[in-house]
């Protein structure tokens, strides 16, 4: 298991299923998409809309491509 990232911060969360433990799969919150007490990861860093997190629970580390865009693309000629 990996040590926690020492610039996690429970201050800077998301709310994005852990690929590794999985936790989420049978919390009711996590199942409608809404924000659980419980099943938050760290966010470490983001570039644009990539995300750099951490698993409180088995300290994955991984990054996540949230592809949501706060600007539309460019149309094309």
């Amino acid at each position: 298991m990996l040590p926690l990232d020492p610039h996690a911060d429970p201050g800077r969360r998301a709310w994005v299923p852990c690929p590794q433990c999985q936790d989420t799969r049978h919390c009711t919150p996590c199942q409608q998409r809404r924000t659980c007490p419980t099943h938050w990861r760290y966010l470490l860093t983001n570039v644009g809309t990539l995300l750099h997190l951490q698993c409180p629970h088995c300290h994955h580390l991984w990054a996540h491509e949230t592809s949501f865009r706060t600007t539309p693309k460019p149309p094309h000629p």
